[in-house]
């Protein structure tokens, strides 16, 4: 009775919370700001945001601020479902935290990389600090690879990025420290799915996973292929070792040219759903299917654990448009460009 009780209060807490996402107006109106304060102004009078921006000056408000603060909502929102899902949302709690702390290595390591390291200070979530594992303020002054590894002293990270230490005179493998950290990540998912669900909600859970991971390793193949021209061996070294790709058909794709991939892809499943996602880069089709497949599983599934990660998943999703928004203002695009780059787009 109390499982049976659980499970339906999070049903409706994670769809009531759906609700509460931006509209198609929203979405116009917010392309239509000319600056973060602007952006940062609309979103706090007139969006679910509005309690974690009640404290900001939007007249002073700094892109990384506004993210951070946009990233904080996201992270209370994992919260408060993870303490309704009772099969598996503690353990999926982890595996979110465990997300954000690789997304915060990753952006230290591309300040790194661009010789800026201290750029990440800017961009640091605060509040993030009273959760992780990882001394964030560490990596806000890190200047080599080396203080990269000592910030990471204690965690699972270190392990997994210390072989990628950069030879003077080569660039350093962000490819490859992204693909290790992201195998580190799914890894924990899978088991996760494999140790504490069953049945259908497993199977819809997996399917979420490994449909977004063969558009992430097919959008790789065809990225490596026309703007690098990297053979197939090294392309191959690149995946993310999950999926559902047939080894042949993956085979065929590595030896197409760039424009024939998607048509290889085509004969399995996953490719006849594919190419019905609209899209302007090749990119967006992983969090576009993504998009599709949690905003059907959200209205239609029975399973807590499904319908938990679908909203969570559809709230990343969000919170990336506004950046790309707020991105997309900085370089001052025109509204019609920068609807292009959301994978929220069928709203005009």
């Amino acid at each position: 009775m109390l499982s049976s009780l659980a499970s339906n209060a999070i049903l409706s807490k994670a769809r009531a919370m759906y609700g509460k996402r931006l509209t198609k107006e929203n979405y116009r109106e917010l392309l239509n700001c000319k600056s973060v304060g602007e952006v940062a102004g609309y979103l706090k009078s007139r969006t679910a945001y509005n309690k974690v921006l009640a404290g900001i000056n939007e007249n002073e408000v700094h892109r990384g601020q506004l993210e951070g603060k946009l990233r904080q909502k996201l992270f209370e929102d994992y919260a408060s479902l993870c303490r309704y899902e009772l099969s598996v949302g503690e353990h999926f709690a982890d595996y979110l935290l465990e997300h954000s702390e690789i997304e915060q290595i990753l952006h230290s390591l591309m300040y790194l990389g661009a010789g800026n390291p201290e750029e990440y200070l800017f961009s640091l979530p605060a509040f993030l600090n009273r959760h992780t594992r990882i001394d964030l303020y560490a990596l806000a002054h890190v200047k080599t690879y080396d203080d990269l590894l000592n910030a990471l002293s204690h965690t699972p990270y270190r392990k997994l990025i210390e072989p990628f230490r950069p030879i003077p005179g080569i660039p350093m493998n962000y490819t490859g420290i992204e693909n290790a950290l992201y195998t580190y990540l799914y890894k924990s998912a899978f088991a996760i799915i494999d140790q504490y669900t069953r049945g259908e909600a497993a199977r819809q859970l997996r399917e979420m996973f490994q449909v977004y991971i063969d558009l992430i390793n097919v959008s790789r193949i065809v990225r490596l292929k026309a703007f690098y021209q990297e053979g197939p061996d090294f392309i191959r070294s690149t995946l993310l070792p999950f999926g559902t790709i047939h080894p042949h058909l993956l085979d065929e794709m590595l030896d197409a040219e760039p424009e024939d991939v998607l048509n290889i892809l085509a004969k399995a499943p996953i490719g006849k759903r594919c190419q019905k996602i609209a899209h302007t880069y090749i990119d967006q089709v992983p969090d576009r299917m993504k998009y599709l497949t949690c905003r059907h599983d959200i209205r239609f599934s029975t399973h807590p654990s499904v319908v938990m990660l679908s909203y969570i998943f559809l709230a990343q999703i969000e919170i990336q448009d506004i950046i790309n928004i707020v991105e997309g203002i900085r370089y001052q695009l025109a509204p019609e460009e920068i609807q292009k780059l959301l994978t929220v787009a069928d709203f005009s």
